[in-house]
């Protein structure tokens, strides 16, 4: 489930309430303004008039100074009221881009961890930071010289017909032919620009992959073939652009065209008019001119028309994300435990991450407070995702989990979480330095605290060693340290946490014979009087655990401690002694 599978169309009334509306108070600033620059505009137009009518026949030079003077004085408030109308409405438009941009992350990093399961990396960031760029041509130049050529277009309509009725209606037919195949057209453009999202996500996703697995492809000498498949999903891009690119042209071209057919009537029936004395010089010229600003925002309309229609796209986009619902979004997690002890209770859970293919199968356990719980089995018998179920990151499809008796699905999971610790199989860690990575769940801590969990952990061991210590940056994903020095930070980013309920998946699998021994020690100080789950492959890390679950098949196969298990000769012991073994 990448996204919500039901397509989201957003519609004007939407944009309006939400973008527009909300923003008025710069777009009446930005009309007020284009409609003094378009009315600016005009002077030129009926100056040529005045001047081939009146001034030069009567060669009045003082009426001729002030018509210069009128002239250069429009076109400083033409000038001064576009530079004002780009700082206001381009820079709010950058505002609202970076307040969605916000929005959007905001809300992509509340969905379940099923969503991020089914989704690349690199298609959420291109939703994010892409997606939502159109939105500029709303609130900025482009909205506000929407509205302002339709206002221009009617002042000189009114202007034309005060001149001459006739070749007004002349001018209409083309501009209304126009009009009818502009909207057909945007029409067409809108699923156009919608594909072009879906495919630039896609693509940015896998060339978000092909740089992060960069060694793999090295590795196994794998460069063209990235390559060719980046080459391919660039063409897709490529074909997209080219067909939004015939249909947009395709309206200008036509607009070129009518206007210009249009043009020539109007040369022809102005001179006859004139030679015939139903029209003056000025008049004929004063009336080209005024078209010249009729057809000009008529022209830009399949500019901006396109960059609108990318924009509706975009936030089609960006509304289909966000219908997807949150994790947090269920309105009965609103019970809060303060002062949480830590009893967990498995009754008849079920769980599968496809449809009639259950991982889990009707498991049943406690997990009393402050004890270790240990998860074992073979690869792919559900022990991930019984950790996964107790740390609330999946629900159960049938069955009941019970924190201190009160129903996991019910409990804020801000509040739950509060109380969760996780040191996971891939440690994840983000660029930055260590100390920056041991801070990470209380940015707050103090130097002691921090001390403490490095002490623990063993960290110092190996930071010792650097000439930075703590503040050594490890590159993106760690990718600086070795296995081992990974998972002990991860260690100590979880002492810091100070958790009442832990999940440790494989969290000593990274690591060699001699540092294990140190990490043992310090998950023993770190699992006092916490509940914890404990999923490992090295069964001798989980010898001293309160009850050891083997898994088979998303069963509960065997149940007991260690020594138990053994002397039972099962399936615990096969596994045991297999070990011991190898």
């Amino acid at each position: 489930m990448s996204v919500n599978k039901k397509e989201s169309k957003v519609t004007i009334g939407h944009v309006f309430k939400t973008i527009i509306w909300p923003r008025k108070k710069y777009l009446i600033i930005g009309l007020i303004l284009i409609i003094i620059s378009r009315l600016s505009g005009l002077v030129l137009p009926y100056a040529s008039k005045i001047l081939l009518d009146d001034v030069i026949p009567q060669g009045d030079m003082d009426k001729l100074k002030w018509l210069i003077i009128a002239i250069v004085v429009a076109i400083v408030i033409q000038s001064i009221t576009s530079f004002a109308l780009t700082q206001i409405l381009s820079v709010e438009a950058q505002n609202l881009i970076a307040q969605l941009r916000v929005k959007v992350q905001k809300h992509i990093i509340r969905l379940p961890i099923s969503f991020f399961d089914n989704t690349k990396t690199g298609e959420l960031v291109s939703r994010i930071m892409s997606d939502v760029e159109g939105v500029r041509n709303l609130v900025g130049t482009g909205f506000a010289q929407m509205i302002g050529g339709i206002f221009t277009s009617i002042i000189c309509l009114v202007l034309l017909i005060l001149i001459s009725p006739w070749m007004t209606l002349y001018v209409l037919l083309p501009v209304a032919i126009f009009g009818m195949i502009s909207l057909k057209a945007f029409g067409k453009i809108r699923p156009i620009f919608r594909e072009r999202g879906k495919i630039n996500a896609e693509v940015t996703g896998r060339l978000t992959e092909t740089l992060g697995g960069i060694r793999v492809i090295k590795g196994f000498n794998a460069e063209e073939q990235e390559s060719r498949t980046f080459e391919m999903g660039v063409n897709r891009l490529f074909l997209n652009v080219k067909q939004s690119l015939i249909t947009t042209s395709l309206v200008t071209s036509s607009a070129t065209l009518l206007l210009g057919l249009a043009s020539a009537g109007i040369m022809g029936i102005g001179g006859y008019m004139i030679m015939n004395e139903e029209m003056t010089f000025g008049d004929f010229l004063a009336f080209t001119l005024y078209l010249g600003f009729l057809i000009a925002p008529i022209l830009q309309m399949s500019n901006i028309g396109s960059q609108l229609t990318e924009a509706f796209a975009g936030l089609d986009r960006t509304e289909e994300i966000m219908n997807t619902p949150p994790e947090d979004d269920d309105i009965n997690r609103n019970f809060r435990i303060n002062n949480l002890a830590g009893d967990i209770i498995f009754d008849r859970v079920s769980f599968s991450y496809e449809e009639g293919k259950e991982v889990v199968k009707n498991i049943s356990f406690t997990a009393p407070a402050g004890t270790v719980t240990a998860l074992v089995g073979t690869s792919g018998s559900g022990k991930t995702t019984i950790a996964g179920l107790a740390a609330s990151f999946l629900n159960p499809e049938s069955g009941l989990i019970t924190i201190d008796g009160h129903d996991l699905q019910q409990i804020s999971l801000e509040n739950y979480r509060s109380h969760l610790g996780v040191v996971l199989q891939d440690d994840f860690l983000f660029e930055g330095t260590i100390r920056e990575n041991i801070l990470f769940p209380r940015p707050g801590a103090t130097e002691e605290q921090l001390q403490q969990s490095v002490q623990a952990a063993h960290v110092q061991e190996f930071t010792d060693r650097f000439e930075s210590g703590l503040d050594t940056l490890i590159g993106e994903r760690g990718v600086k340290l070795s296995g081992g020095q990974r998972q002990r930070i991860a260690i100590a980013r979880a002492i810091l946490a100070d958790p009442k309920i832990l999940i440790l998946d494989e969290a000593t699998s990274n690591l060699d014979t001699e540092s294990e021994t140190l990490i043992q020690a310090s998950l023993k100080e770190l699992m006092k009087g916490r509940t914890t789950f404990v999923i490992a492959h090295r069964l001798s890390t989980i010898r001293q655990a309160d009850q050891i679950l083997v898994i088979e098949q998303g069963h509960i196969a065997e149940q007991g401690r260690h020594d138990d298990l053994i002397e039972k000769k099962g399936r615990y012991h096969q596994l045991y002694t297999y070990q011991a073994r190898i």
